[in-house]
């Protein structure tokens, strides 16, 4: 999460500029440990969420996250 926060940073957006995110975990048994780190990054609201039960992610990961943010233009 705070690795997305960077990228978000260095593209003028902040963490409350997602609006949807695709979360891939290596074991379902640690969605609600991902889940207290998750929603500790969306103090004043909480995108859209799909979790999903994954096997071999890339460099054997146990989390992946996708997130989606909103432009205003």
């Amino acid at each position: 999460m705070e690795n997305i926060e960077r990228t978000l940073e260095q593209h003028g957006l902040s963490i409350t500029d997602i609006v949807k995110c695709t979360i891939m975990l290596d074991d379902m048994s640690l969605w609600q440990r991902m889940n207290k780190v998750y929603v500790s990054f969306f103090p004043d609201h909480l995108p859209a969420r799909s979790t999903f039960g994954a096997d071999g992610l890339a460099l054997g990961a146990m989390v992946e996250i996708e997130c989606w943010a909103s432009v205003d233009q």
